[in-house]
Formats: C-alpha cells, structure tokens, sequence
C-alpha cells in the first residue's frame, strides 16, 4: 500500500529528484536539443532553398534551352531556305547555259547543214554543167559532121553574139 499511498517523504524526495534532473536537463541537455534542432531546422531551410534555387535554375535553364532550340530551328530554316535558292540558282544557270549550248549546237547544225546544201547544189552544177558540156559536145560531133553544117553554125553563133551587144 505503500505505493498507492505514497509518504510524504518518498514525494519530497522524488520531487527533488525529478527537479534535480530537470534543472541539469535544462541547463544542459535542452540547449544542446534546442541547438541540434535549430541546426537541424536550418539544414532542412537551406535544403529548401537550394532546393528553390536549383529549380528556379532548371526553369531558366529550360527556357535558355528552348530559345536557343528556337534559334537553332530558325538558322536552320534560314540555311535551308538558302540551300535552296542556291539550288534553284544553280539549276536555273545550268538551264540557262543546257538552253545557250543548245541553241549554239543548232545553230551550228543550221550552218552545217546549209554548207553542205550549197556544197551539194555547187556539185550538181558542177555535174549538169559536165553532162551539158558531154551532151553539147556529142551533138556538135554530130552536126559539124559535114562541112557546110560547120561554117553555117558559126556564121549564126557570130550573129547572135552581136545580137547580144
């Protein structure tokens, strides 16, 4: 019974006790808590803090990231709007020298060909004048095969030849 009716010396003594031990926590070992708790407390703030900072620089470097990703598509647009008119000058250059050649081959041609017409058409004189020559001459052959025919023939060819004059 002694515990559920405790003397008044027993709470004295606790009491003190307790106090005792409550005063060199207080003095020593709350501090200590209270220090390693704010410390703890600050850790964790700073952790936040970085924490925020490093996203607020994630979130900087990320819209960084898409302005340069935005630059690099447009300078890449740009070069390629450039490739192509390069393209599409040296195409046209290249249709523009196919169409001079050509133009210059078909004239060419032209004048080939009329070269060789006319050297063609001078050879066929050439050739009626040879056949005439042969042909006149077989028939003169004929005609001036009797005397009289030969001195009237020149007689006319001298008329005709004042005739001209």
């Amino acid at each position: 019974m002694e515990l559920i009716q405790p003397g008044i010396g027993l709470i004295f003594w606790m009491t003190l006790s307790f106090g005792a031990v409550l005063f060199i926590l207080w003095k020593f070992a709350w501090p200590a808590v209270l220090k390693g708790l704010k410390e703890r407390e600050q850790s964790i703030q700073d952790a936040l803090d970085s924490a925020e900072k490093a996203k607020k620089q994630m979130e900087s470097l990320k819209a960084d990231n898409e302005i340069l990703l935005k630059q690099a598509k447009e300078e890449r647009d740009a070069l390629l709007a450039e490739a192509r008119k390069a393209k599409e000058k040296i195409l046209d250059e290249a249709r523009e020298k196919a169409k001079t050649e050509a133009a210059r081959i078909v004239d060419s041609a032209a004048e080939a060909i009329e070269n060789q017409k006319k050297a063609a058409l001078i050879d066929l004189r050439n050739e009626i004048a040879i056949l005439s020559i042969e042909v006149a001459e077989k028939i003169l052959n004929e005609e001036l095969k009797e005397k009289g025919r030969h001195d009237e023939l020149i007689r006319r060819m001298i008329r005709e030849s004042e005739n001209r004059n």
